[in-house]
């Protein structure tokens, strides 16, 4: 593994139960270096799911606890309910009520603010959109109209889905809604732009929670009706966006020490699927191997450091 430099980010993906296999892979990373993700990373951003493996990064928790975490909440937070059942006839799947009492529970009366000073070890931004104003919000520690805004609200925020959850106060939903799923150009600014980091002593790694197996072939595209384009678009969109930002951040920040690592998944695993836990925890592993052996997201067109390395299992 080729060393990081002297300031080190982490951006990571939104993708609901999927983040257990970015815990899975930091936690393979804490092992090999023999340090917490805390004393690893100075600058944390999350979207979604990201949000909360960036809100414990930030609060000094270890990747292994935040693994175990995932693997508790999964059937609270997603459970096989009526309300599920008979979706859409009603408002959301999912109460909020589960994942909010989980969210205080680990971040308490914490404040957003309580991450930015000069005894703080790691800057912490989460985004969310915001509906009324119908822009993404960078909820950052050092802006003061988010000092106050408590950890868990920001977070929750963060990972409202529309449909999936209520929406927070009516106002806040994921901030994957927007176009950044993947907060990866977030986090290249806010380290050169706000926190002055020199690009040419800084690390970005970029996490993904997964590519699904996606594929239109001809012969179906010549049979589909336009109700049957919904899904297929929606997967273009956010998939288009996601790879976006990744060229952003090559293109603009061309100093920075840019590692972006995703895994393609064989199957589709839905953000919500519980039952796929052990499949995500193997997806897990793979990808922290690809992060201790430098293996980078081949479909970015990101150079590979070591070619002769090859994960018998992918």
């Amino acid at each position: 593994m080729k060393p990081f430099r002297r300031n080190v980010a982490i951006a990571i993906d939104g993708g609901g139960i999927r983040g257990l296999m970015v815990t899975q892979a930091l936690s393979m990373l804490e092992n090999y270096l023999q340090r917490s993700v805390h004393d690893i990373f100075r600058l944390v951003v999350g979207t979604s799911t990201g949000s909360i493996i960036s809100a414990g990064i930030a609060s000094g928790m270890t990747a292994g606890k935040m693994t175990q975490l995932y693997r508790n909440l999964g059937e609270s937070v997603f459970p096989d309910s009526l309300r599920k059942r008979v979706f859409p006839l009603t408002r959301y799947r999912y109460p909020a009520q589960p994942l909010e009492r989980a969210l205080r529970s680990h971040f308490g009366e914490m404040k957003m603010g309580d991450f930015w000073g000069p005894y703080v070890r790691t800057d912490l931004v989460i985004t969310t959109y915001d509906l009324e104003e119908n822009r993404t919000r960078f909820v950052k520690p050092w802006k003061v109209e988010y000092a106050d805004w408590p950890v868990a609200k920001a977070v929750q925020a963060s990972c409202t889905v529309p449909t999936y959850f209520p929406i927070v106060e009516n106002r806040f939903i994921d901030g994957g809604v927007g176009s950044y799923g993947n907060p990866c150009y977030i986090a290249a600014y806010e380290a050169k732009e706000c926190l002055n980091w020199d690009l040419s002593e800084t690390t970005l790694i970029s996490i993904g929670t997964g590519r699904e197996p996606y594929s239109l072939k001809s012969d179906r595209v010549r049979r589909m009706w336009g109700w049957q384009w919904i899904g297929p678009a929606l997967g273009v969109f956010t998939q288009s966006a996601f790879d976006q930002q990744v060229h952003l951040v090559n293109t603009y920040f061309p100093q920075l020490d840019f590692r972006r690592f995703q895994v393609n998944l064989r199957e589709k695993i839905e953000m919500d699927d519980i039952s796929q836990m052990d499949r995500l925890l193997a997806y897990g592993s793979r990808l922290g191997r690809m992060i201790i052996n430098d293996q980078f997201d081949q479909s970015q067109g990101i150079v590979i450091k070591h070619p002769a390395y090859f994960c018998t299992d992918q």
